[in-house]
């Protein structure tokens, strides 16, 4: 009686874990399917005709049970990562910097190149073709964690 439990027991694991956690996977099925076989199989075995219908039964409700269980969407949230990143590797320059500010050049941009402002290095991107080192430029705007540049009149 006790194995037949074991195995009953050890089925719906299965049939559970197939569910969640493999889904498309069907090996959670199969052996959950095997287990579930041993366990009427025995159940008949040993138990006779009504043992192994009972045993038979058991199965089919707590399968049943457990697939309802299992697929509500609301039964594995307490399990589920619902915290978001929010933060990022390195301060993005639209926060610190507005359109219309002066900067200084460090390196030629062509188009790509650094630029000082204040105390606080850029990487930048210049709208006109170059740009020589030590000049006046203008911040026209951003794109991800590049300043876009051009130079001042």
């Amino acid at each position: 009686m006790g194995l037949i439990i074991v195995l009953v027991l050890l089925g719906l694991f299965f049939l559970v874990a197939e569910l969640v956690f493999l889904p498309g996977v069907t090996l959670g099925t199969a052996l959950s399917v095997v287990s579930y076989g041993i366990a009427v199989y025995l159940g008949f075995d040993r138990l006779g005709f009504v043992g192994g219908v009972i045993t038979l039964v058991v199965v089919l409700a707590i399968s049943l049970v457990a697939v309802v269980v299992s697929l509500r969407a609301k039964t594995w949230q307490r399990l589920a990562l619902k915290d978001e990143i929010k933060g990022s590797s390195m301060e993005t320059p639209s926060n610190e910097l507005k359109v219309g500010d002066k900067a200084t050049t460090l390196s030629r941009l062509s188009p790509m190149g650094k630029i000082q402002v204040g105390e606080k290095i850029y990487e930048a991107k210049s709208l006109d073709s170059y740009v020589d080192p030590r000049v006046e430029v203008e911040v026209v705007g951003f794109e991800n964690f590049t300043v876009i540049v051009k130079k001042s009149k």
